[in-house]
């Protein structure tokens, strides 16, 4: 009876709010479309593809479709390409995570609207340099002969900065964070922007410094949106940005810039015989290590403080 009462009750709802399902239906072809009938082509990573064959067609590769990534994992680059990419991600993340809170608290407590307002625009505006142009930035910049910091830290230091590949991680992260702070701080100041004054004014009169009002304020609400981008983040931990990485890499500094995604590239498009199954295999590969960092970071987030995405 409860469940006859409860079909129906989903019937009425759908009939009464049929205008809201339609709205789903574009973005529902949208994503049908463009999004999962392509991933049918990721079954090539478990074949031996070669260009011009029928993908539905082609011969299995050894070991149960499994040799494209048994090849990767016994593979002599496989652990350099791994620990590198986990180098720069996680590096990134621990450097850029906490620049952008730091920037919206910041911003947060200046009084002089003029002067927030100049910061802001001055720490959005390098978001929208093409990732090209900033490495050409960077490569006249600190060029060892040219550049202005290059010749400079030479001279003192003897380290040639774009053929370091000690350098090569720091230069790529804080350009990164140079780029990007201002940008991905503005989630954190629309949250801050949702707090109540009465609480700040409360806790001033209690006597609070701003420190306290910071721990006790502002840190509880930007938690939930700290939380979900931090997910996100670490989900993406693999999928490092391969196209600032190839811009920047020379032969001096491949020894720290040779990560996952540049390696795929070679092999799938510069490669004498491009292999697409072995590159497909590296990508899948990608793909399935963060969809498992994240759930696994959002099942521990929603343990700790239950502001998960699932």
């Amino acid at each position: 009876m409860e469940k006859h009462v409860s079909s129906k009750k989903k019937k009425n709802s759908f009939r009464n709010n049929w205008q809201l399902y339609s709205l789903l239906l574009l973005p529902m072809i949208f994503l049908a479309v463009f999004n999962y009938y392509p991933m049918y082509g990721a079954i090539i990573a478990f074949k031996d593809y070669t260009i011009g064959s029928d993908i539905l067609t082609c011969p299995w590769t050894d070991h149960f479709g499994m040799g494209n990534f048994l090849r990767f994992f016994s593979n002599y680059n496989f652990v350099d390409c791994l620990v590198n990419t986990l180098t720069l991600s996680v590096y990134s993340l621990l450097v850029n995570f906490p620049c952008s809170i730091l920037l919206a608290l910041c911003l947060n407590y200046v009084g002089r609207t003029w002067f927030r307002k100049t910061v802001q625009m001055v720490s959005y505006f390098p978001y929208f340099i093409s990732t090209i142009v900033l490495v050409g930035m960077i490569n006249a910049l600190f060029n060892a002969r040219t550049g202005a910091l290059g010749s400079f830290i030479e001279q003192t230091t003897g380290v040639n900065v774009l053929a370091s590949a000690d350098v090569f991680p720091s230069l790529y992260v804080w350009s990164g964070v140079w780029q990007m702070v201002g940008f991905n701080s503005i989630i954190y100041i629309s949250a801050l922007s949702g707090v109540d004054l009465q609480l700040h004014e409360a806790a001033i009169v209690e006597g609070a410094t701003i420190f306290q009002r910071i721990r006790h304020i502002d840190f509880p609400a930007i938690l939930p949106t700290a939380c979900i981008l931090l997910i996100l983040n670490v989900g993406s931990l693999l999928n490092v940005g391969y196209e600032k990485v190839l811009a920047m890499q020379n032969p001096n500094n491949l020894r720290m810039s040779e990560i996952i995604s540049t390696y795929s590239y070679k092999v799938a498009l510069t490669a004498s015989i491009p292999d697409f199954s072995y590159a497909t295999a590296i990508g899948l590969f990608q793909s399935v290590i963060g969809l498992v960092l994240l759930l696994s970071v959002n099942k521990i987030v929603n343990k700790i403080s239950g502001d998960g995405l699932l």
